[in-house]
């Protein structure tokens, strides 16, 4: 994973950079001697501009490492502003899917918890409000499909960006990711039921207002996990 693949870009502009980030790299501060995304993007825009200035590049969200999906990134300071603006009000909007076992008995719901996060393991955990710490994290999910083997695949739509927020809600809610072995029942088990050690969770869709426009703007991209592949909503 050395040098970016510009096939993952999904839109580019002078303001903005849109791509799809292949799970199991890191968006920034990878392990030594790996290479995170935004430094292979750094590369990507020294070698298109041919090296005449060093590129600006702001990272608006992260995705944690095992997460694949859609990941955006200002070229200019005015963009990154306006990215950080809209993320603060709210209007910048996040949909997930994820596949989940067991399936929930709801369809459809709202999930509020509150989460601590423990910098020493790099966990989040969903404890008592008025907790020392803990902030108030909120998503909503809607099962898409279901499989004869109790697995769920589920469309969530997030509106707070806590550590872990989306793995630890729905494991605290008793539907663990697949693959998930930080936060899922069993972890070995979970990842077994996929065939490879895969964390079945997208950041599959993100709506926001292109600040070299003004006009909102979304980007969708098809889950590469093969856990997603016995789905046939998440290729419509």
């Amino acid at each position: 994973m050395g040098r970016f693949d510009p096939r993952q870009i999904l839109l580019e502009n002078d303001q903005i950079l849109v791509v799809y980030k292949p799970a199991g790299i890191a968006v920034q501060s990878g392990s030594v001697g790996a290479m995170d995304l935004e430094h292979q993007l750094l590369g990507y825009l020294a070698a298109k501009g041919r090296g005449r200035e060093i590129p600006y590049l702001a990272v608006v969200h992260r995705l944690d490492q095992p997460v694949e999906g859609v990941l955006l990134f200002a070229k200019t300071k005015e963009a990154a502003a306006s990215c950080s603006l809209q993320i603060k009000k709210g209007t910048m909007k996040k949909e997930y899917l994820a596949v989940v076992q067991p399936a929930p008995e709801k369809k459809e719901g709202l999930l509020t918890d509150f989460l601590l996060k423990d910098g020493r393991s790099n966990s989040s955990k969903a404890v008592k409000e008025g907790t020392p710490g803990a902030k108030k994290a909120r998503l909503a999910y809607q099962v898409l499909e279901e499989t004869e083997e109790g697995a769920a695949l589920l469309k969530i739509s997030l509106f707070t960006g806590r550590h872990h927020q989306i793995r630890v809600q729905l494991s605290h809610a008793g539907m663990p990711i697949l693959g998930d072995r930080k936060y899922g029942s069993g972890g070995a088990s979970a990842v077994g039921q996929t065939g490879r050690e895969e964390l079945l969770l997208c950041a599959w869709q993100l709506s926001f207002e292109d600040p070299s426009t003004g006009e909102m703007v979304t980007i969708k991209t098809e889950p590469k996990g093969r856990g997603f592949e016995k789905f046939r909503q998440v290729k419509e």
